[in-house]
């Protein structure tokens, strides 16, 4: 008898342990918007550089970086912004609950971010005044959406 307590009192441990590891693994379409999100920093930080002069122009380089962001703001992210993956929902995240709310917005602004990328695409392999000029609607652009519907970093 005292074994099979034992076992159950092992049984139930393993099953609340479980669950709570469960609810500790990231949401997948948070995870994704993530990466999704380093993508864009990534490139975003090799044009930034080049247009503050940290780095030298590079027009092949500069050509490749806005490429890739104007094809990340092509990808279908619809999956990746389900309900209940808020900040308020999930602590992994810093997506505000407002995003869901003003939905008509958002799209709006992804929809800015893409022109803002299209034209950096344009500029970027030109020179680097036409990255320069560029810079400044797509940062503005990035800066729309999180200023509104991203919570700051602890």
């Amino acid at each position: 008898m005292r074994l099979a307590s034992i076992l159950v009192c092992c049984g139930l441990a393993a099953t609340v342990a479980g669950t709570a590891l469960a609810q500790d693994k990231p949401n997948p379409a948070i995870s994704a918007r993530k990466n999704i999100m380093q993508l864009y920093a990534f490139n975003l930080g090799q044009l930034g550089a080049m247009a503050k002069e940290a780095v030298a122009y590079d027009a092949e380089a500069a050509s490749s970086a806005a490429g890739n962001l104007a094809l990340l703001t092509q990808l279908d992210h619809s999956a990746l912004w389900p309900q209940g993956t808020d900040n308020a929902a999930d602590p992994n995240t810093r997506a505000l609950p407002e995003l869901w709310a003003n939905f008509d917005d958002v799209v709006a602004k992804a929809t800015a971010l893409s022109e803002a990328a299209t034209a950096m695409e344009a500029a970027a392999g030109t020179d680097l005044a036409s990255l320069q000029a560029a810079m400044g609607g797509l940062g503005a652009a990035c800066g729309a959406c999180h200023k509104a519907y991203r919570a700051a970093e602890n």
